[in-house]
């Protein structure tokens, strides 16, 4: 018979023997297997979208010098952006898109031996941009858009107009906004000199690119965020801000 037992951290949960739990296991590995086949048949939607060419001239402070969009390829023909939340004005960068980015180092590798480049865009200017990145001891590429509408254009930053109308574009929808710089990725293609917006994604659409968050989504208690709040996964830090 199974009992229910209350642990440190977590809900109350049966406690049963190993038959049982084999049984329930694979009851569920049943559903997770077909959320598989969902996310395969989305994927394979994903990328059958169609396409925008992109008509606008964007021009980024980079590392090495001043650099455009199809620059940015570093001669793939895919390029992944992620829109890291770094105003001109911020001290450092987002706390949150610093979780994200503590995986960078190790993906791009991995990304650009299947003919893509992943970077990180913000508008703070390089000289921000630069010290902030070696105190977090990342390695990819990351570049400034300070003087491009390139945040803009693609939904990641907003204009005091937009905050003296009180609305603004983000996720597809009308927001008011509440920050001046919000998370998202934008995904595109080079053939020759043209180059293709494919697909951007923002707020949760970044969810399963978080690879910490992935983990926690196997552990009994979960990413122990209560969504009920106001601000769910207001825990986050630096990773340098954690202590012990």
């Amino acid at each position: 018979m199974a009992k229910l037992k209350t642990f440190a951290g977590t809900k109350e949960h049966k406690v049963v023997a190993s038959k049982a739990w084999d049984a329930a296991r694979k009851k569920l590995l049943l559903e997770e297997k077909k959320f598989t086949k969902l996310r395969d048949a989305l994927n394979a939607k994903r990328r059958a979208l169609p396409w925008v060419k992109v008509e606008k001239d964007y021009v980024f402070d980079a590392p090495g010098g001043k650099e455009s969009l199809g620059d940015l390829f570093g001669g793939k023909r895919q390029l992944i952006i992620w829109h890291f939340m770094f105003g001109p004005d911020w001290k450092e960068g987002c706390s949150h898109c610093s979780l994200w980015a503590d995986s960078f180092n190790g993906n791009v590798v991995h990304m650009a031996a299947r003919d893509t480049t992943m970077l990180a865009v913000s508008r703070a200017p390089l000289p921000k941009i630069e010290p902030f990145q070696k105190r977090m001891g990342w390695g990819f590429k990351w570049v400034s858009s300070f003087n491009t509408d390139f945040n803009y254009d693609y939904q990641a930053s907003f204009s005091k107009e937009d905050f003296r109308r009180g609305k603004a574009v983000y996720n597809y929808k009308v927001i008011q906004p509440f920050s001046d710089e919000l998370h998202g990725v934008s995904v595109f293609y080079k053939d020759g000199k043209d180059v293709y917006h494919t697909y951007s994604t923002y707020s949760r659409g970044v969810d399963m690119l978080n690879n910490a968050y992935q983990y926690l989504d196997l552990t009994a208690k979960g990413r122990d965020e209560d969504w009920d709040s106001d601000f769910a996964s207001g825990w986050v830090r630096h990773h340098d801000k954690y202590g012990r």
